[in-house]
């Protein structure tokens, strides 16, 4: 068998780089050795690009971050011609210029195929505010929200407050529109809360969610494929604070758990799994995604997100989930990358 070669590109410059690291050490170390040639290709957390050589670099010293290193991107020739000499890239740089299609549009006008969703799935994906519009269109149930921009906070802030107040009510979550891993994320007790927290919100981006409080479990599933996609079984996640934020998700500290399979009953799995799909096609989904609800009391569904760029550790939600339904890592990898090849080769048959 020819070893195909796959760019593994990784850090980037939101608040989520060193998760972006983290994701892709594990991933690089799990791909089949005897099926892909591995060439990761580093982005510093100020945009600038690094060679894979300076990339393999920094990672066998360990490093968290990349800083202070690299070429930005149209003068990072060798970064790129690095890049275009591979078979397909697999991105792992979770938020903005990585996760919400800009990256995905750089790979589609380069020619070159890609794990993961597309450019408007990605961007769907980032955005909450249009991914939570677009559902509810589609009559999927969603939490009750509203959408606040920053000048419309600083310009009429009561204003702000008195929609907040009739249409949402407390406790609720503030979240940047644009932002994953629960950065800039609070849970908001009551009024006196809010101005803390859309100052946290704001601070990553200029769209901010306002979001019901849902009471129910948090639970999960992954999707894999592109025409034919298929839902992994269910699990779940108790964290070990109020909500599932950066630090629950990551410290070492954390004493979150998961259960896989979710305590759940079946009905109430199957409809995830439908919904999940569902939920998948309806952004317009391909390769993978992972696909974030809410089961009430009364063992109701409502859609929280899809995160088209999860994080991938070995101990990751994502690959869990399928290796509990049978689907080991390492063949995970391979079928994510098969994907690429092949939603590229359908769309050059065109």
């Amino acid at each position: 068998m020819v070893k195909q070669r796959v760019a593994v590109l990784l850090g980037g410059k939101s608040g989520e780089h060193e998760v972006s690291i983290t994701s892709a050490r594990s991933v690089m170390s799990a791909l089949d050795p005897a099926r892909w040639e591995v060439l990761p290709i580093g982005i510093a957390n100020d945009g600038q690009w690094l060679t894979p050589s300076e990339t393999r670099s920094a990672l066998d010293a360990g490093v968290r971050s990349f800083e202070g290193a690299g070429q930005p991107l149209l003068r990072a020739g060798e970064a790129l011609a690095a890049l275009s000499a591979c078979d397909v890239a697999f991105p792992l740089i979770h938020g903005t210029n990585g996760e919400d299609g800009t990256l995905q549009g750089f790979l589609e006008l380069a020619g070159i195929p890609y794990a993961g969703c597309g450019v408007a799935a990605s961007a769907i994906g980032m955005d909450k505010a249009l991914m939570k519009a677009l559902f509810r269109e589609a009559g999927i149930p969603v939490a009750r929200y509203s959408v606040i921009r920053s000048w419309e906070y600083t310009l009429a802030q009561n204003d702000s407050m008195a929609l907040i107040d009739q249409a949402i009510g407390y406790p609720c979550f503030v979240k940047p529109a644009n932002g994953g891993s629960s950065v800039g994320v609070t849970r908001a007790r009551s009024r006196e809360d809010m101005p803390a927290a859309f100052e946290a919100a704001f601070a990553y981006d200029d769209k901010a969610i306002v979001e019901q409080a849902i009471v129910g479990r948090e639970v999960e599933c992954s999707v894999l494929g592109n025409e034919h996609p298929e839902a992994s079984i269910v699990g779940e996640i108790v964290p070990d604070r109020d909500f599932y934020d950066y630090d629950s998700k990551y410290s070492a500290a954390s004493t979150t758990e998961l259960y896989i399979p979710a305590p759940i009953p079946e009905g109430a799995a199957r409809d995830i799994q439908r919904t999940a799909i569902r939920m998948y096609q309806v952004m317009g989904c391909e390769g993978y995604a992972r696909v974030d609800f809410f089961l009430t009391p009364a063992d109701k569904i409502v859609a929280n997100e899809v995160n088209t760029i999860p994080g991938f550790t070995s101990i990751s939600m994502y690959p869990k989930l399928w290796e509990a339904s049978g689907l080991g890592y390492t063949d995970l990898l391979s079928r994510i990358l098969d994907l690429a090849l092949d939603r590229h080769q359908r769309r050059a048959a065109r």
